[in-house]
């Protein structure tokens, strides 16, 4: 498909109405999780049988957990501090993995778009540079979405172990604020059970 026939289906449509507007970094997570899925020749799950791995809290997550049905709310996405542009995608099915990362430069910005990004951040664009902004955006969006994925990503197996299932236990009242907490969450602290919240003030 074309960059105009993936705008118009509706699986990009839902990855756009989740994530709120549609930009370079949307474009890039649905390429990537499109490329993934077809790599492990699997489908969007419907409870836990994938597990992603995402290594970046950017706009691309958004698409992914939309084309994968990985969430945060299901215990099958994971989030790893590391600013990437990549994920693993993993199936309990089968036992595979694929790590799918950004290659160098392919989602490198034009001097003028990265300027706007930098008005825009400072609170200091303008109404003209809003609109520059969105039309640059926008481009570089299809521009993505044009791409052949071998092209933007390097899809190699995952090396990383298939994480536990999420684990539904009892809450407890925490010693201090007394709000219910997953027990396993608790912590000790002067002989009394906490929540990490607690001992953070604390």
């Amino acid at each position: 498909m074309n960059a105009q026939e993936i705008l118009q289906s509706d699986e990009f449509k839902q990855c756009a109405e989740f994530h709120g507007h549609i930009c370079p970094g949307l474009a890039t997570g649905f390429k990537g999780a499109k490329a993934a899925l077809a790599w492990l020749k699997e489908n969007k799950s419907e409870d836990e049988d994938l597990v992603a791995v995402v290594e970046t809290d950017a706009c691309m997550v958004d698409a992914i957990q939309v084309l994968t049905g990985c969430t945060f709310g299901k215990g099958n996405l994971l989030y790893k501090d590391y600013g990437k542009v990549a994920f693993s995608l993993l199936s309990r099915k089968t036992g595979k993995g694929v790590r799918v990362s950004m290659k160098p430069g392919a989602f490198k910005l034009s001097d003028e778009h990265m300027d706007l990004v930098k008005k825009r951040l400072a609170d200091t664009a303008t109404k003209e540079d809003n609109k520059r902004f969105w039309k640059l955006h926008h481009e570089r969006s299809n521009l993505i979405l044009e791409q052949d994925p071998v092209n933007i990503f390097d899809l190699n197996p995952a090396s990383i172990e298939m994480p536990a299932k999420a684990n539904i236990l009892q809450s407890k009242p925490c010693a201090e604020c007394g709000e219910p907490v997953m027990e396993s969450k608790l912590c000790e602290s002067s002989g009394k059970m906490i929540c990490r919240g607690c001992l953070e003030k604390n």
